[in-house]
């Protein structure tokens, strides 16, 4: 072989020694680019089944900082298409946490504007709107493991010690129905992330009946990686009540906790309710619910000074309100457990025994409502204690509207507050009655449920009112009730106004009288005041508008004359009169010829009624 062949030979191998690395380089060039696409590489950024990506600015996105080497994508739910809107929880970045700078993070806000994305955007943005009634795209952008600050007040970081050390476990009870994914996987990461392991004793995953797929296997292979989360199916649309009997039925914890499926729990959220439960297992307890804004995701909350209790009105509807001056003089510090007339329900933990034998919920109730104010009520009546706890914190999205749909023609609130009546109220069942005109219809069978509360030996509705609840103002006290209408033009128009708290400061109009009574059922107290549970008529000098009561009679007070009709009130020196319009409510100056001054309230009692029944009381 010469010389030259050898060096010839030499140099082609020389090339290709050279050629390998070059080749490794490209190949990891490549990978380094695909990658940046997201977990998805097989579909382009831009493409139609694009899914707001976090790691950089995107066409139309709002901006999302995110330092280097901590970048999270979503991955896509390739099961169907059917979910393409519905992301996986973030992927953690190199350093295997999630970023403490992103979205959401420390429960701040995101913020964007619509008017802002891209047309593929404001499509997420307006489907998740209208699936869920939240801002789904905000909760998308937010890890499922975001971090909150400790919202307690310092009291209650300082009596963490003083907790009983045989604290009882407890099951957690999630219902849900086509949650979205995001929101729901943020649910079940708080409780399990900010739980003590061995006060948990498992995740109770309730599907009623959820028709999305990213809730079927997607969300079965997602949880198997957490032993302490089980899933149930109903098989069928069985509503909330029935939903949490199911998980009631299959939970082995000895505390009961329901929690609904968009929430978030704090630091310490737990150990307070359970201490309460365990020094006495007839007390039901409840935590300071705070707001999670369906817009923002921004967690709202208060200091335990601020903590409020519930109550209701005679629709039998939830409200809440101040603690009253007399739970105020039984307590010693702002952090101390409240006691609650009513509980709003969706967030509580029970003794599994004590909610056993008070005969769980009333399986007659349908799909949703009533249900909290009957554990309320039996609660106290039937020997417990319903207590608001404010060292425990739970987050929870406020929708204003529910975005499920259920059959028509059945009024199931209506029904089961019928229900609820005829078991608890005893004689004060008429109240309700009579704001649905007596239209009772077919409510079921209730004789089981009135058995169980002879077994129970449970108190009267009348001694939850004076003992729990004094501060209810109660129709049967006032000296006039129903519609009032007014007589002039042929006397067909009464006052009309709705009465909750986004009605108050409006005027109240004149409508065409329907005997329905709801809108239209007024009471007048023996103080003076024209009344509709805790919203007053009120007068200032402009508009007559309802408002909060007060009690102090001055722009409430109004002097009614059963026989001439005339509504007068002192504070202005003038009288109230319907205006020409028969819409519109005026306060003019007395007129004894005008008829559009004069009014009729349905049922009336006189002063000399009057007198007998509180010589009739008192004898």
């Amino acid at each position: 072989m010469g010389l030259g062949v050898y060096f010839r030979r030499r140099a082609r191998w020389m090339k290709y020694l050279l050629a390998i690395p070059a080749l490794y380089l490209c190949v990891m060039i490549f990978m380094g680019k695909s990658s940046d696409g997201g977990v998805d590489s097989g579909h382009d950024r831009n493409s139609n089944n694009n899914l707001p990506v976090i790691e950089g600015v995107g066409e139309g996105r709002p901006e999302v900082p995110r330092p280097a080497k901590k970048k999270l994508v979503y991955a896509r739910n390739a099961e169907s298409d059917k979910d393409a809107n519905v992301l996986h929880a973030p992927v953690p970045g190199e350093d295997g946490k999630t970023n403490p700078d992103g979205p959401g993070e420390l429960g701040k806000a995101v913020t964007m504007k619509k008017e802002d994305l891209g047309p593929k955007e404001k499509t997420l943005f307006d489907d998740g709107w209208q699936n869920n009634a939240f801002n789904q795209y905000a909760s998308d952008m937010i890890s499922v493991k975001r971090s909150l600050p400790d919202v307690r007040d310092d009291r209650c970081k300082e009596e963490e010690s003083g907790y009983l050390t045989d604290l009882p476990d407890t099951s957690v009870i999630v219902c849900f129905h086509n949650e979205a994914w995001s929101v729901l996987l943020r649910t079940v990461h708080s409780v399990l992330d900010r739980s003590p392991s061995h006060l948990l004793k498992e995740i109770v995953l309730v599907d009623d009946d959820s028709d999305m797929e990213h809730l079927k296997k997607p969300l079965e292979d997602y949880m198997a990686k957490y032993p302490k989360v089980k899933i149930i199916r109903a098989g069928k649309r069985v509503g909330l009540i029935r939903a949490r009997l199911i998980g009631a039925e299959n939970a082995i914890g000895k505390v009961l906790t329901f929690l609904d499926s968009h929430c978030e729990c704090v630091q310490g959220w737990l150990e307070p309710l359970l201490d309460r439960i365990a020094r006495n297992w007839t007390t039901v307890v409840c935590p300071v619910i705070d707001v999670i804004d369906d817009s923002t995701f921004e967690y709202h909350y208060g200091r335990a000074s601020g903590t409020q209790v519930g109550g209701f009105d005679w629709n039998l509807q939830f409200n809440w309100h101040g603690i009253p001056d007399h739970e105020k003089q039984r307590r010693k510090y702002d952090t101390d457990p409240v006691q609650s007339p009513t509980m709003a329900g969706g967030l509580f933990s029970i003794d599994r025994k004590f909610f056993q034998r008070v005969g769980t919920y009333d399986d007659g109730f349908d799909i949703w409502g009533g249900e909290n104010l009957e554990l309320s009520f039996k609660t106290w009546m039937c020997g417990g204690t319903l207590e608001i706890i404010p060292c425990s914190h739970v987050g929870h999205i406020f929708r204003k509207r529910s975005p499920y749909k259920w059959r028509t023609g059945v009024n199931v609130l209506k029904r089961n507050s019928i229900r609820l009546a005829e078991v608890w109220l005893d004689e004060h069942k008429k109240y309700y009655y009579q704001r649905i005109n007596n239209d009772l219809g077919d409510f079921g069978d209730v004789s089981a449920r009135k058995s169980l509360r002879e077994e129970l030996k449970c108190q009267s509705f009348d001694w939850y009112l004076k003992n729990i609840y004094p501060e209810l103002f109660i129709p049967g006290e006032a000296v006039g009730s129903g519609e009032v209408r007014n007589l002039g033009d042929g006397g067909r128009h009464c006052l009309d106004s709705a009465s909750k708290k986004n009605d108050y400061h409006k005027p109240i109009t004149m409508y065409p009288c329907h005997k329905q009574g709801g809108n239209q059922y007024w009471s007048l107290s023996k103080e003076g005041e024209i009344r509709r549970d805790e919203a007053c008529i009120d007068f200032a000098g402009k508009d007559v508008v309802v408002y909060p009561c007060h009690g102090q009679k001055g722009n409430q007070l109004w002097n009614y004359n059963h026989e001439t009709g005339r509504m007068f009130h002192p504070t202005s020196n003038k009288c109230m009169e319907m205006h020409t319009d028969h819409k519109t409510i005026k306060v003019n100056a007395c007129d004894d010829d005008n008829e559009r001054q004069k009014w009729k309230f349905q049922e009336t009692l006189t002063l000399a009624t009057v007198a007998l029944e509180l010589h009739a009381q008192f004898r």
